[in-house]
């Protein structure tokens, strides 16, 4: 919790010192593709892993800072993870990580005007996510025989108990279309950090996600 609450005042602050702007809030949500990058020093274990379907929801607030550039920081719930499927002698078997994060963007967004209440923006900046909760669940089929295990993903350091660390971090790149009060964007985030835990020999986890959103500006 101490964690979520730095999170909501850091966006507080950002949000409240620029009330004599003419700033606007939006709401935005839509697809997630996730996929997780996962490897050490011997192979990468992601090469076969695949997209996993999502979603994000949430606020943001588009401070100008003249015409044509502005700061836009956010707050979202968003989905992370992975996919896995294969046929290991005629057993079938597929597993898939959702994560659930609450993650804080903060773009500077660049905006061109098309004319008729319409323009197109591209943006970039750091993204820092909070891991609240999340799953592993694996499947194995085989002769019309099923079998699913489901387990908790556990969040912390230590590499010897711990699945993923809490805090995500990284870059956001985006651009997009708004007509109106209408927006319609596509962004990919960059995982940074690792998140293992377990870091011998090299091992990494980073998250990559590629969003597809529609949005209101108030």
């Amino acid at each position: 919790m101490k964690y979520l609450s730095r999170v909501l005042m850091i966006l507080f602050i950002v949000f409240s010192g620029y009330q004599i702007n003419a700033q606007t809030v939006g709401i935005k949500g839509g697809l997630n593709l996730s996929n997780m990058l996962e490897k050490d020093d011997d192979e990468t274990f992601s090469d076969d892993y695949k997209m996993n379907p999502g979603f994000h929801i949430g606020l943001s607030v588009d401070i100008p800072f003249n015409k044509s550039l502005s700061l836009e920081p956010g707050l979202l719930l968003t989905t992370k993870g992975m996919k896995y499927e294969d046929d290991y002698l005629g057993v079938d078997i597929s597993a898939k990580a959702i994560l659930y994060y609450l993650e804080l963007p903060l773009t500077i967004k660049a905006s061109q005007d098309l004319g008729g209440g319409s323009k197109i923006f591209g943006a970039v900046g750091p993204y820092v996510g909070l891991g609240l909760s999340g799953k592993v669940m694996a499947t194995a089929e085989y002769q019309g025989q099923e079998e699913t295990e489901e387990e908790k993903v556990k969040w912390g350091n230590d590499k010897d108990k711990d699945d993923l660390k809490r805090l995500d971090m990284g870059l956001t790149f985006g651009a997009g279309v708004e007509i109106s009060s209408i927006l319609i964007g596509i962004s990919y985030d960059l995982g940074l950090s690792n998140n293992s835990p377990y870091q011998d020999n090299g091992a990494t986890s980073k998250n990559r996600v590629l969003k597809f959103s529609i949005g209101y500006r108030f």
